[in-house]
């Protein structure tokens, strides 16, 4: 295990110098694409219906409010519920 996480630390390294950028934004472009990945992953369940909005803000560490801007984001249809409710 060790001698892995030498060889991936030695990989983004060698990737940094030749980027012209320091570990810490390739580390960043690295967790933005691992992040999005994931986001993916679980949009394509919420639309069929397997997965519901607090288990993928569970899992991916978000709030409800955050899912719903990446729903509004990548214009897909989701029920608006109103917890202030008229009683006239």
């Amino acid at each position: 295990m060790e001698n892995k996480l030498s060889n991936i630390k030695t990989d983004i390294e060698d990737y940094a110098s030749d980027s012209k950028l320091t570990e810490l934004e390739v580390l960043d472009k690295l967790k933005d694409y691992y992040f999005n990945k994931k986001v993916n992953e679980n949009l394509k369940l919420y639309k069929k219906g397997k997965r519901k909005v607090s288990e993928i803000t569970k899992d991916l560490k978000i709030s409800p409010r955050k899912f719903y801007a990446i729903l509004n984001k990548k214009k897909i249809n989701y029920t608006k519920y109103n917890k202030n409710k008229d009683e006239s």
